[in-house]
Parts: C-alpha cells; structure tokens; sequence
C-alpha cells in the first residue's frame, strides 16, 4: 500500500528526548515499511525515518525558538498533504483535529489516531461536525468521554522489539520516568518510595506549563535523601534506567489515554505499580508484568510483592502484545477495510 503518515511538528519523528505521539509514529512508520509498504512521512525536517521524509518544517517546533503560532507550520503541512492525498491509498493523520476540515473532503481514504485526552468539552461539537472521519483510539478507555464518536477501531502502542532489551533490575530501586506535571503524579511516588524505604530515581523533563508547579510541589521534595532527580533522558538512557530499576512507579492521578511508559518498561522485564486509572487495567496484566494499585498505602505494599514477578515472563508478554510489528499489523487491518468501503463506495457512484 502508499500510505501517508502525518505526524505533530512539535517534536522531530522519533524525539530527541520526551516525547509521546512522534514516538509512536516513528515506530508504526518504519514497522510499515519493514513489512514491504511505500510511506511518505510528513513531519519536521530533523526527522530521522525508513520512510519517505517530507519535511513540512525545518526542525521540531519545541526546539526552534524562533517559533511564536506553532498552529501556522501545522496548517501549511495539512494544506500540502490535502494537495497531495491522491498519490496515496491512505492518509493516516496523528495531528488530531486540525486536519479534520480540509481531509474531511478527501476522496482518498483517511484515518485518524487520538492520542491525547478526550475529557474536554470543547472537542465533542468537533466530531459532531466531522463525524465522516474514521477514528482509532489507543485505548478502550480513551473512549468514555466521545463514546458516540465515529470509531473503527482500537489499537494498543507498540516498541521495536529490539529497542529495548531485558534489564537485570538490580538497581535497586524504584524508578519515575515522564513529565513533570501534577497529573503524572511524582509527588505521590516520592510519598511511596519514602514509605517503602527506597530509592527513587526520577528522569523527567518540566515543560513550560508545569514550571510553576515543579518549583512550588516538587523541587522541595527533591531534598530528600531517597529522591534522585535525573531530569530528561533520551532512548539509549532508558536501557539502562528502566533495565535497572526494581520496578516503575505509575501513580498517575488522570484518564491517561494509553501510557507509552508502561510498554517501555516491562519491554525491560521490568514491573509497572500503577494506579487504576484510564488505560492502566488494558496494559498491565495485574499479577504478571506488575500491580493495579488504587491508592498510595497499596502501592507500598506493592512494592514488598515484587519478588513474586518474573522479569523473563514481563518481557515475553510485550513480545507476545506490545511489539511494533502487530502495531502495524492492526493498523494494517483497518487501512484494508477503510479502502475496500471507498472502492465500494466508488463502484455504487
């Protein structure tokens, strides 16, 4: 198939650094390719893909300061994707809604993946107004808050299955990896790693938004002789900061759509003790790759039943469910059906 993948601008494909959804194309992307697919990447310039690379900005928007409307170079790459829809037998969009009024009139087959957040009221009159745009969401609980919204299909994230290899986990200790902000929860893995008389090593990047809150809620905790604040890392460095780690902390106090986190880390062998909360029950398999917690008192009793997982069968679980290869697989499957409707469609015209 020509499939066209068009990721967000504000990171490069995959991140230098943080970063979710770029993430995730990138894998999806060259999974594509490896299975014998012609893809055209529209993303930012320093991207780095198998695909075939446009590049609708020069470099990732969080990295060039001299960017004031980072929804301009978003509408310019949407315009130059719709101008050339016809070339491909799928639009795969990842840039969510902006997209939605000039691929909404596409005669070419488009599908879009929701990454982030549904539980804001501003977005259900979007997909009233667009509901001929097929939906894929990352998660079943994804869903709850647009549960009338026009989805084809649910597909879970998934890693190359070499990306990160099985971890000895003799660290000890507990490790925090994401995004400082109050609805990742660090403050509450520092309260659980202090009262299971652990070390907590957190690697996190403070995005501008949440400055205020690391100075005021999180910087004081920093103090604590358990509390190790490593700050951002990249893709090579979590080998060795997730490999290591007895187990990942995963108090998350939001409906998290789906938790790339989660995979990385059991992709390692590594446990996951995360609070039940939006995808967290879909990912983790409660007893085998860690533990559903539902509050902090449970959490460190958790952390005293790790001993009882097996760091071998976590990772043959991400190998059985969370591997690039069936990511691709499953999206396969819906590019398929989405094109045999528009040819049928097309024949009836």
């Amino acid at each position: 198939m020509k499939i066209a993948q068009v990721s967000p601008l504000y990171e490069a494909v995959p991140p230098k650094l943080y970063g979710g959804t770029e993430r995730v194309v990138s894998y999806l992307t060259d999974a594509l390719v490896d299975l014998g697919h012609d893809v055209t990447l529209f993303a930012s310039g320093d991207s780095i893909t198998k695909a075939t690379l446009e590049a609708a900005w020069p470099r990732a928007l969080r990295l060039d300061d001299t960017i004031r409307d980072p929804i301009a170079p978003h509408v310019a790459m949407v315009e130059m994707v719709a101008r050339r829809a016809r070339e491909f037998d799928i639009v795969h969009l990842h840039c969510d809604h902006i997209a939605y009024p000039l691929m909404s009139r596409s005669n070419v087959p488009v599908v879009s993946t929701l990454h982030g957040r549904l539980d804001m009221a501003e977005l259900a009159p979007i997909y009233q107004l667009y509901p001929n745009i097929p939906l894929v969401s990352i998660s079943d609980s994804q869903r709850i808050f647009l549960p009338d919204a026009n989805y084809v299909g649910t597909v879970l994230h998934g890693l190359p299955a070499d990306l990160l290899p099985e971890g000895p986990g003799d660290g000890d200790y507990l490790a925090f990896l994401g995004r400082i902000s109050p609805e990742k929860g660090p403050d509450a893995a520092i309260r659980i790693a202090g009262a299971a008389g652990m070390k907590l090593k957190i690697a996190a990047k403070v995005d501008k938004a949440d400055r205020d809150y690391f100075a005021t809620q999180i910087a004081p905790m920093l103090d604590q002789p358990h509390v190790e604040f490593i700050g951002e890392i990249n893709e090579h460095e979590k080998r060795d900061f997730l490999g290591k780690a007895t187990a990942l902390l995963f108090p998350i106090d939001w409906p998290e759509p789906f938790g790339l986190t989660m995979i990385e880390t059991i992709a390692c062998g590594t446990p996951v003790i995360a609070r039940r909360r939006g995808s967290v029950p879909e990912v983790i398999d409660d007893g085998v790759t860690g533990y559903i917690v539902d509050d902090e008192a449970q959490a460190v009793s958790a952390i005293k039943r790790l001993h009882r997982l097996d760091r071998h069968q976590i990772r043959r679980v991400f190998e059985e469910r969370f591997t690039a290869r069936r990511m691709a697989l499953d999206y396969l499957e819906i590019y398929r059906q989405l094109t045999a409707r528009a040819q049928t469609r097309l024949r009836a015209t």
